[in-house]
């Protein structure tokens, strides 16, 4: 039997390792999705104050261009040989072409069983890999019905936040980052790591991933004062607020000057009050799929 007298461990050795995030910048990255994970996971610290993951922006290409600016990415694609996530950020345009060398590094990661997950239309570049077929995933409510016609193997789902597979993830568009984001962090250190962690970031904990994409609003009464500093209340019911499925509300449905006011079938009000329907382009509305009836 071997003994050690007197051994302790290193302080390196006795130092928990950080997680290391990898986040994927390639041309046309759309910056949002970049810097959401960036920002979640590197206010994460556990109760002493210690930094619990150390993030990595990395490509293929030292200068990166997307629509706003240029950007130089500071580490290379070996981050993802030992990364544990890989987050990869949306892409604009959807088809833009991605270099091989990246997609070679995260198909490898993927088999080795990296955590990989995608924010917005980063789920076409996760596509590309193959990993999602199969499988259940999410894109930005707009993007959805041509993930599903690009690669019939995904069951898309545009009607909510995110997607959990285990190691392989996707999100909505946008804020969804955020929760995407969160809801890994509670996986990794529990609730109340990531319950601090939304709070440094002014967020609620998580939107359960279920929940729809978006919600129509109406207008809320206001208060108001005369000129005298009375306050005047608006007496007005408002009606229940009504959560909105993306199939309910795909874009096309536009108005003539000459017409009747299309109407959403989702929500029975005049399309040109819902703001996500007017701004949609009618050239990526499926035909006979339109959500708006005269």
């Amino acid at each position: 039997m071997t003994m050690l007298v007197g051994f302790a461990p290193s302080r390196a050795a006795r130092t928990q390792r950080r997680r290391l995030v990898a986040v994927l910048a390639f041309d046309g990255v759309v910056l949002s999705d970049l810097a959401t994970p960036c920002d979640v996971f590197g206010r994460v610290r556990d109760s002493k104050g210690n930094r619990q993951y150390e993030v990595r922006v990395c490509g293929c290409r030292r200068r990166i261009a997307s629509e706003h600016l240029g950007f130089e990415v500071p580490w290379s694609l070996t981050t993802l040989r030992r990364a544990d996530t890989i987050v990869v950020p949306g892409i604009d345009p959807i088809d833009r072409p991605v270099p091989e060398e990246l997609m070679r590094g995260l198909r490898r990661a993927i088999a080795r069983g990296a955590r990989v997950a995608s924010i917005c239309t980063g789920a076409f570049v996760l596509a590309r890999t193959g990993a999602l077929n199969g499988l259940k995933a999410t894109t930005h409510w707009l993007a959805a019905e041509e993930l599903a016609r690009h690669y019939p193997e995904i069951e898309v789902n545009p009607d909510v936040l995110y997607v959990d597979n285990g190691k392989i993830l996707t999100s909505a568009g946008a804020a969804a980052g955020l929760d995407l984001c969160l809801h890994l962090v509670r996986r990794d250190l529990g609730a109340e790591v990531a319950s601090c962690t939304a709070r440094l970031a002014v967020m609620p904990l998580e939107r359960a991933g279920g929940q729809a994409q978006f919600i129509i609003h109406d207008a809320p009464a206001v208060d108001d004062q005369d000129r005298d500093g009375n306050a005047i209340t608006l007496d007005r019911k408002e009606p229940p607020q009504r959560a909105v499925a993306a199939r309910d509300c795909q874009p096309g449905g536009h108005e003539s000057e000459n017409s009747e006011p299309a109407i959403c079938r989702a929500s029975g009000r005049n399309a040109g009050e819902l703001g996500c329907c007017r701004a949609c382009p009618p050239s990526t509305a499926a035909p006979g799929n339109n959500a708006f009836v005269r």
